[in-house]
């Protein structure tokens, strides 16, 4: 179907503490509002699966389960686990969901916003055991699990699965940092993401990214911070210290074919911080950008694309 009989819509609604949005070129009679609700159901159902901030959600009710018992867990979860779980070796344990305890403690979490005098010392990485064929899971520490570094980005993947399922080919959609475009726009450009210049105070484009039938997510310790006893801390724990993440990155992004990869290793490559994550995107041919809290481009998407 050619572009001359399609038509540019937008949608957008609430998801995980942000707002989804999805543009996209349709027939004249595309049915806007059966789109709608069908991507705000599939983004519940993530959030009913791996929401820290919803007591029953299943990653709630598997970290109260007892370690060594094997668990029920609905095959997308255990996706996102088995993917994490995965950027986590491979990362160093940069990349770590096993935080959730140190993200509760620093008051970053869905509780107090006050650290915790009881703050768990002594942090080791946990051991899952992930049977996909049985659908299930058990753990082997009474660590809490966080997926907040990668649930977002499997959110977005969600999205495009829904709007292949509606037979579109010509669509960005996106949560907050994280996007996911298909195809290209109607003047056969791919489709353009804003790469913001960090910073806390005013919104400034550093560059465009652009996208065609990949993924995009962001990192950062400028816009996504919590005020705690007068202190301003990151989001991200850097799970090698305990302690909410200091490091000489402001921001990375990288692109990958799934937003659920692309988020995990944002997050791993702003805590690896800026030598070890350049050399760790290098290695592993990452199509990576790297900003230097300075504002300096550390590694570029040319740089990625080149193997330098």
């Amino acid at each position: 179907m050619s572009f001359e009989t399609l038509r540019r819509r937008a949608l957008n609604g609430p998801a995980m503490g942000a707002r989804w949005s999805a543009v996209f070129h349709a027939p004249e009679n595309f049915d806007d509002g059966a789109l709608a609700l069908a991507l705000q159901e599939a983004l519940e159902a993530v959030e009913l699966q791996m929401s820290a901030w919803r007591p029953e959600s299943d990653i709630e009710r598997f970290n109260r389960a007892p370690p060594g018992v094997w668990r029920a867990l609905p095959q997308n979860l255990l996706t996102v686990l088995e993917a994490a779980m995965e950027i986590g070796a491979l990362s160093g344990g940069a990349f770590d969901i096993g935080v959730g305890d140190l993200v509760n403690a620093w008051g970053l979490g869905a509780g107090s916003r006050t650290p915790d005098s009881t703050m768990p010392v002594g942090y080791t990485a946990p051991t899952l055991q992930i049977d996909m064929r049985g659908l299930r899971a058990r753990k082997f520490s009474r660590q809490r699990l966080d997926l907040s570094g990668i649930a977002k980005g499997f959110g977005v993947d969600e999205l495009a699965r829904v709007m292949r399922a509606f037979g579109l080919s010509s669509w960005l959609v996106g949560i907050d940092g994280e996007m996911r475009a298909c195809g290209h726009k109607a003047d056969g450009r791919p489709w353009a993401v804003g790469h913001e210049r960090p910073g806390r105070d005013a919104r400034e484009l550093m560059g465009v990214i652009a996208l065609q039938d990949c993924a995009v997510a962001t990192s950062g310790n400028y816009r996504h911070v919590v005020e705690v006893e007068g202190h301003t801390l990151s989001h991200t724990i850097d799970p090698r210290r305990g302690a909410p993440l200091v490091n000489d990155l402001a921001c990375v992004s990288v692109l990958a074919p799934s937003a659920m990869v692309a988020d995990a290793w944002a997050t791993a490559l702003m805590v690896l911080g800026a030598e070890q994550g350049v050399r760790l995107a290098r290695r592993l041919g990452l199509e990576a950008i790297l900003v230097a809290n300075a504002g300096d481009l550390v590694m570029s998407r040319d740089d990625a694309r080149a193997g330098a």
